[in-house]
């Protein structure tokens, strides 16, 4: 096990450079000039050619690309073109905004959608499982930035009993360490304030949650299915064990490889895919900070914010792959 861990950590070297080379390639085909978005339409052009000296755009890609990556091997990000900070200081609050929201919504797709596929395969054909599998297709459905106005109307506007947007509104009073507010507030014993980031976070959650909690729950009715119809449970039940015991112990367990493969994919999709969620909420995540970066021609920023994210999702499947042993002792890694 630790020889494979040993071998997928060292693979990730070849596959972060590429992901480096290619998004250091195709950003800079994108439209327009940084130097002239920063000093705008009006700039002459001695200005813009300064600029460019300035930040190094003058340079051949390559040139620029390997002192990117000299900088980036010792850890620095580079600094943002946009703001003038280091980018290593701005990306981590955003990071855990976007770490904290897809936390909890894969925390209520998981719970939720792994018992609505389990009941809807114990019942299978009944009221409840044909109502479980219509609201899931509509969860896969439904675009997320119109499930988040609703949510808004709703339970803001009309009930008010949750906030529509915001994290920086609670930014000061959280007064944060690890920028995760939830973990701050517990850390300091500000319970008072522990629940006032969970009500910020009920809303966009719930609206990030909902395409995974839907593919969670058909993949699990599916996989369940499949398992309940196997000898053992035949003779499980037979022998007279509580249905409870059959389906969580011994069904779910032997069908909850391809559920965990599924798991690790929606986690990772969240975690670079949250950017509607994050703009209607006005939820400060890596999403909308990368967005942003883009429509200022930031490269700095775009290069290592994708980066990161690329970074995360291949952890969740290495984690993933090493779960499967897991949940299944009959698979090995050598």
């Amino acid at each position: 096990m630790l020889s494979y861990a040993t071998r997928r950590v060292l693979m990730l070297i070849p596959v972060l450079f590429g992901m480096s080379l290619i998004v250091f390639s195709i950003i800079r085909l994108i439209p327009g000039d940084p130097a002239q978005t920063i000093l705008g339409t009006k700039a002459t052009q001695e200005a813009i050619q300064s600029l460019h000296h300035a930040l190094g755009l003058d340079k051949p890609w390559f040139v620029q690309y390997v002192s990117y990556l000299k900088d980036l091997l010792t850890g620095d990000f580079g600094t943002s073109i946009r703001t003038n900070a280091p980018i290593s200081q701005e990306i981590w609050p955003h990071l855990a905004a976007t770490m904290e929201l897809s936390f909890v919504a894969m925390i209520i797709a998981i719970f939720f959608g792994i018992n609505a596929g389990i009941i809807s395969a114990w019942k299978q054909n009944s009221i409840f499982d044909f109502t479980a599998m219509v609201i899931a297709l509509i969860g896969v459905s439904m675009p997320v930035f119109w499930l988040g106005l609703l949510e808004q109307w709703g339970f803001s506007l009309e009930l008010h009993w949750l906030p529509s947007i915001g994290r920086d509104n609670i930014r000061n009073a959280v007064n944060p360490i690890t920028h995760f507010f939830l973990i701050d507030t517990l850390l300091q014993g500000r319970f008072d304030q522990f629940w006032v980031v969970i009500k910020h976070l009920i809303l966009p959650s719930v609206a990030l949650a909902t395409i995974p909690m839907a593919i969670i729950a058909r993949m699990t009715r599916s996989s369940m299915l499949e398992v309940m119809r196997s000898d053992y449970i035949r003779t499980a039940r037979a022998k007279g064990q509580r249905m409870f015991w059959i389906v969580y112990k011994h069904s779910l367990k032997n069908a909850f490889i391809p559920i965990l493969t599924v798991i690790g994919l929606q986690t990772g999709l969240l975690l670079g895919g949250a950017i509607l969620t994050e703009t209607i909420f006005g939820w400060p995540g890596i999403g909308r900070y990368v967005y942003n970066a883009i429509q200022y021609r930031d490269y700095p920023v775009i290069q290592s914010g994708i980066l990161v994210i690329a970074f995360f999702f291949v952890m969740i499947n290495l984690i993933v792959d090493i779960l499967y042993a897991v949940f299944d002792p009959r698979i090995k890694y050598r």
